[in-house]
């Protein structure tokens, strides 16, 4: 924010060359230089060694894993996130303030309390895990149990992604279209979902990589079991960490983060494609 003063502009803020500095060092302690030891570590690796471990069976199967239930869990939240966000913001109840709230108690929860809770309830004698067991659906120890776990880490990330953009979209276009004959689902795919389709897509894409990477919700409930397929890689690495194999575990992650990177580098593309096709009409 700037202020004219006497002809000229002053920021409220003072001190450009300071903040810049600071900002610089910040973002060099917390995100550079643990990237740049991440790299340092798994380069002790020779080529060789590094694609026989990326390539084992059990590296391969934690990868498959991860990926495959992250996937599916940010599909079911960017469905449930965006049926949230529309409650949330179009309709008034009782105790709206209080859901509200609780959206984001996965942020501020351990994510290792959410995995012993999960694997809990959804147990041979928990609630309501003891009523898909009477069916024959086992939930915990399983890849089902992986999902939701998942589900319950990530679906903030999608309704606080699309509910600003709710919050903010002009009734007026809903109103045309309804004036030129446009029936509710019409109205809906056609006018209201492209102007959610952005943020709709951030909250996927950030509950996709927080999925993959995920490590405490998940632990508990997986099972852990290469036999099943339920180690996920953030296990992997930690199995390689209590070995002391800083090498191996350090060349996991590094090909986490070139995952997680590559989705958010794709997804951000796509929405400033997006974005100058919306403007260009």
């Amino acid at each position: 924010m700037k202020l004219k003063r006497r002809g000229r502009t002053t920021n409220v803020i003072p001190g450009f060359k300071l903040t810049l500095g600071i900002t610089i060092l910040m973002v060099s302690l917390l995100i550079l230089i643990p990237l740049a030891s991440v790299l340092v570590f798994s380069f002790r690796l020779s080529p060789a060694e590094f694609v026989k471990l990326i390539t084992a069976k059990n590296v391969v199967s934690a990868f498959k894993t991860s990926i495959i239930c992250s996937l599916i869990a940010a599909l079911i939240n960017s469905i449930f996130g965006l049926i949230l966000a529309w409650v949330l913001v179009k309709y008034e109840f009782p105790g709206k303030r209080i859901l509200d709230g609780l959206i984001e108690l996965p942020f501020a929860l351990p994510t290792a309390v959410a995995g012993i809770t999960l694997s809990k309830m959804y147990s041979n004698t928990g609630f309501p895990g003891k009523y898909f067991s009477s069916v024959g659906i086992d939930v915990s120890y399983t890849k089902i149990g992986i999902v939701v776990a998942l589900v319950f880490i990530g679906i903030p990330f999608t309704v606080r992604a699309v509910q600003p953009v709710l919050e903010k979209l002009d009734p007026q276009y809903e109103e045309a279209a309804y004036i030129l004959g446009a029936n509710s689902k019409t109205t809906f795919f056609k006018v209201i979902f492209p102007e959610l389709f952005p943020s709709l897509l951030t909250g996927f894409g950030l509950a996709l990589a927080r999925g993959i990477g995920e490590y405490g919700s998940v632990i508990y409930i997986s099972g852990n079991s290469a036999k099943d397929g339920t180690q996920v890689v953030s296990y992997v690495i930690m199995q390689k960490l209590e070995r002391m194999d800083y090498a191996s575990a350090t060349a996991i992650a590094l090909v986490l983060l070139i995952i997680s990177f590559t989705l958010l580098f794709v997804i951000n593309i796509i929405q400033i494609r997006r974005a100058k096709r919306i403007s260009a009409r």
